[in-house]
C-alpha cells in the first residue's frame, strides 16, 4: 500500500471516530421532574464514571425522547413503565406493576435493544387527595375509606374526566358519590381550590410538590385502580457496553427516589424556585456515604 493511500484510510478513520460523542448525552422531556431527574443522572454520571455528560433536557414530549433514545441523539433519559406501555407500545393499562416493567423491557430490548434498569422508587401516577382536616376527622387513608354514604365535591383536569383510566372507572371501581357535576379545572389550580373549600376531593399527581408542603393526604389505591407509572432510566445498550461504569453508576440511584422524596424535590424547584442542578447536587449529597 502506498503512503498516500495509508494516510488516506488513517484520515478515513480518524474522522469517523471524531464523529462519535467521547462522553454520554443524558435527554429529558419537558417538565420539572424530567428536567430534575435528567440534571440527577447527569452529575451521578459525572461523579462515578468520570466522563464528560452533555445534557439535551427539556427535549420534548414521550414520542421525541423516545425517538432520540432510538436514533442514539441521546445515550439515556427517564422513562415511565406506563406511559412506556401505553404511549409508546400501545397496549392497553395493566394494573400489575412487575407484569408492567417485565413487559417493556422485553419489548424494549426486542425491538430497540434498550435498557430498562430498576426502577428509581417513586410512581407518579394519578392521586386522589383530600384535606388533612377531613382525612384525620374522617379517619381516611385509602380510597376505600371514602366510598359509602358520603358525596364528595369532586376537581379534576380535564383529562382525567376523559381518559380511560379516568374519572368513570375510577367510581365504578371504588363506589365512590359525587355531589352535583364534577367540577374541572387547570391542574395549576387543583389544590388552591381544596384549600379554599371550593371542592374536597382533587384528582392530582402523586409526586407534586404541593403536597409536600400542604396539609392534605393522599388516600391509597387500595384496590390498585391506577396503572403503574414507575420511573426507571431507560439506556442505549450501546451505551453500557461502551461505558462498563455506567450500568452501575446508574443503578446506585435504584430505589433512592421514594414518593415522599421526589414530591420535595419537585418543590424545591416549582415551589421554592431554586435552580434543579442545585436541587439535584444538594439530593446526591446526601446518598455519599
Amino acid at each position: 500500500m502506498d503512503r498516500a493511500k495509508a494516510v488516506a484510510i488513517l484520515s478515513v478513520a480518524l474522522a469517523a471516530s471524531c464523529s462519535r460523542p467521547a462522553g454520554i448525552v443524558v435527554g429529558s422531556k419537558n417538565f420539572t421532574e424530567q428536567v430534575l431527574l435528567g440534571e440527577i443522572l447527569a452529575q451521578q454520571i459525572e461523579r462515578r464514571v468520570g466522563v464528560p455528560v452533555e445534557r439535551k433536557l427539556n427535549l420534548g414530549g414521550t414520542l421525541l425522547a423516545h425517538e432520540a433514545l432510538v436514533k442514539g441523539s441521546i445515550d439515556l433519559y427517564p422513562e415511565y413503565t406506563g406511559t412506556a406501555l401505553t404511549a409508546v407500545l400501545k397496549l392497553p393499562p395493566e394494573p400489575d406493576a412487575a407484569a408492567v416493567l417485565g413487559a417493556v423491557r422485553a419489548s424494549y430490548e426486542r425491538g430497540w435493544r434498550l435498557a430498562w434498569l430498576d426502577p428509581l422508587g417513586f410512581n407518579n401516577t394519578f392521586a386522589m387527595i383530600v384535606r388533612g382536616d377531613a382525612a384525620r376527622g374522617g379517619k381516611l387513608a385509602a380510597l376505600s375509606d371514602a366510598a359509602g354514604p358520603r358525596a364528595w365535591r369532586m376537581g379534576v383536569g380535564y383529562e382525567f374526566k376523559q381518559r380511560p383510566d379516568g374519572l368513570a372507572g375510577l367510581l365504578k371501581a371504588y363506589g365512590l358519590r359525587t355531589a352535583g357535576d364534577v367540577v374541572t379545572m387547570d391542574l395549576g389550580l387543583l389544590y388552591a381550590a381544596l384549600q379554599s373549600g371550593k371542592v374536597d376531593m382533587i384528582a392530582a399527581n402523586s409526586t407534586d410538590g404541593l403536597a409536600s408542603v400542604l396539609d392534605v393526604k393522599i388516600l391509597d389505591d387500595d384496590r390498585h385502580y391506577f396503572p403503574p407509572y414507575q420511573c426507571a432510566v431507560v439506556v442505549r445498550e450501546e451505551s453500557l457496553a461502551r461505558f462498563p461504569q455506567l450500568r452501575p453508576a446508574l443503578e446506585q440511584l435504584s430505589g433512592k427516589l421514594p414518593d415522599a422524596v421526589m414530591r420535595k424535590l419537585n418543590y424545591a424547584v416549582d415551589g421554592e424556585h431554586r435552580p434543579p442542578a442545585q436541587v439535584a447536587a444538594e439530593f446526591l449529597r446526601s446518598l455519599a456515604p
